[in-house]
């Protein structure tokens, strides 16, 4: 890679890192190693194309849809892999919504990843059912059904138990 393609993409990773790492620790459900490697193979693999990357119209839409189809690529690899028994935060949160946080996130790691993944998109990331669909090679239908069911799933994994949780 030519140095102004280099520092063109140092640019890039300097301004989104930050918000894929939030986006992969949301799909990760609170796992802040696998949000690292999801982060760490998605910037790799933006780097290997970035001459491609950099004429894409929307840069940051490719990143994502990256992020997205590689957490769903290494949930299919690593469906027989070893699983967690319990969650054990890396250092302690602050704040009034830690307990809603942690609930959230523990639900969030029931859902099958597919879930999970138009979650993400449609609700934390604020894309269209379109956007969705395009960056999980979906069609539109299947976007909105999926989204639906995963939220069903969700409010039965949280429960009533979720309204004790919100700060008042």
């Amino acid at each position: 890679m030519k140095s102004a393609q280099e520092d063109e993409y140092l640019e890039f990773v300097t301004a989104r890192a930050k918000a894929m790492y939030r986006s992969a620790y949301v799909l990760a459900a609170g796992d802040t190693h696998l949000a690292e490697d999801l982060v760490q193979e998605t910037l790799g693999r933006m780097y290997v194309h970035w001459k491609r990357v950099a004429r894409a119209d929307n840069p940051v839409a490719y990143a994502q849809s990256v992020l997205v189809r590689t957490f769903l690529s290494l949930r299919r690899r690593r469906s027989t892999g070893e699983r967690p028994l319990g969650m054990m935060p890396d250092r302690a949160a602050a704040g009034p919504d830690t307990a809603l946080r942690l609930a959230l996130l523990d639900a969030l790691g029931q859902l099958p990843p597919r879930d999970r993944a138009v979650l993400l998109l449609r609700y934390w990331e604020d894309r269209s059912i379109e956007e969705t669909a395009q960056m999980l090679r979906l069609s539109s239908s299947a976007v909105r059904s999926q989204g639906t069911r995963a939220l069903g799933r969700l409010r039965a994994l949280l429960g009533d138990s979720l309204a004790d949780l919100v700060p008042h």
